[in-house]
């Protein structure tokens, strides 16, 4: 019998408003209200400003690993300034400027990557998750709260970060499909910055897009120019009405760039060229939006000392916490902690407690294998 086709082939969009010269398609520029433009640049030079002082933080001592966001402002300040403070937001783990603008506090913030429990609560009001560290994790949750909202009749939607590398994780792929059969109202943000620590995207896929990984779900997806502000917003303004109207999932894969390290922990030189960054910072979203702006009239005199005193009163209010508790980190594990968990917390505090009293740690003792298990040192490689 003849081979007939089932449907016709497939087309993805790439959306680009404002280039990385600066030069602007009038056609499409989304109306913004030149308070709102003002705002999203303050955000965008807020979340650069502070990403620079966390590393300097970091690598003094002051904070633990994190992972900074520069490049990837205008993917996350395009697409969280659609949302109302009513709708969902979830976040993986690079996400610092979105999460100020729904209201974290910087000082949060950094109790959080300082290791303190309380950094990573949201208020009591806030329709946020904290910070996912397991990549594509927080996927499910995104679309289990969006099946929430459709039972139960909001007006909301749920918006939810994660970068290419997620693509590769079987989460992304469950939450996508459950997603499309249940048609709930979540917007999938992919920021796609081409690494995945050290994983290159030609070595994640063979998709030609990771937008048209929506297709396969049955909703629809589109590419953006992930440093373009503008081109994020409007993307993301449309894919929110669609949401909203009750017509389904859209997935938005924002092309952009992760212009510093993975993590504090990584050192990018060892896998990609500096030839490679420098094309990119040519494309910076805070270099062709302040361009932008400037030829509207509507750069700030004075604000980057601003942002820089706002930065310093934050650290100053984090920093009078005091240092986090170790045993903390035991505390949300388990429901009911299990006895090797109950052993391991023991041997900390008396370690904690030696140590204040100028003793000597102890060396641990190994523990005797199970029956079946190999023995073998727990400092062994």
């Amino acid at each position: 019998m003849p081979r007939k086709p089932l449907e016709p082939p497939f087309t993805i969009e790439h959306l680009s408003i404002l280039d990385s010269d600066a030069n602007l398609d009038a056609a499409l520029e989304p109306e913004i209200a030149p308070d709102v433009l003002k705002q999203m640049y303050r955000a965008m030079l807020l979340g650069r400003r502070l990403d620079e002082r966390m590393v300097r933080l970091q690598r003094q001592g002051r904070v633990g690993t994190f992972a900074p966001i520069k490049g990837q402002e205008a993917s996350q300040i395009g697409s969280v300034f659609t949302l109302r403070r009513t709708d969902w937001m979830v976040p993986s783990f690079r996400e610092a400027a979105a999460m100020i603008w729904r209201g974290w506090p910087i000082e949060k913030l950094l109790a959080f990557f300082a290791g303190r429990l309380e950094g990573g609560q949201p208020a009591s009001d806030q329709h946020d998750l904290p910070i996912t560290i397991p990549v594509a994790s927080q996927l499910p949750h995104a679309v289990g709260l969006a099946y929430a909202v459709q039972y139960r009749g909001d007006d909301a939607v749920v918006m939810t970060y994660f970068g290419d590398g997620a693509t590769s994780e079987g989460d992304f792929h469950e939450a996508m499909n459950f997603a499309g059969v249940w048609h709930v109202p979540v917007i999938f943000v992919c920021q796609n910055n081409q690494w995945a620590i050290s994983v290159p995207l030609k070595k994640q896929t063979h998709s030609r897009t990771l937008a048209q990984k929506a297709l396969a779900y049955g909703f629809p997806g589109v590419q953006v120019d992930g440093n373009d502000v503008l081109a994020v917003y409007a993307a993301s303004r449309e894919a929110i009405a669609r949401a909203r109207a009750g017509d389904g999932p859209t997935l938005i894969e924002c092309v952009t760039y992760r212009l510093g390290v993975h993590t504090t922990a990584d050192d990018p030189t060892r896998y990609r060229s500096e030839e490679e960054v420098r094309e990119w910072e040519r494309k910076d979203p805070l270099t062709r939006f302040s361009a932008y702006l400037e030829k509207k009239n509507l750069l700030e005199q004075g604000l980057e000392q601003q942002i820089d005193d706002e930065i310093a009163r934050a650290v100053q209010s984090f920093e009078s916490l005091g240092p986090a508790d170790p045993l903390t980190m035991f505390d949300h594990a388990y429901g009911e902690p299990p006895p090797h968990l109950l052993a391991q917390r023991a041997e900390v505090a008396e370690r904690l407690r030696r140590g204040a009293e100028g003793k000597p740690a102890e060396e641990p003792t190994v523990p005797t294998p199970m029956r079946g298990q190999r023995k073998t040192s727990r400092w062994a490689n």
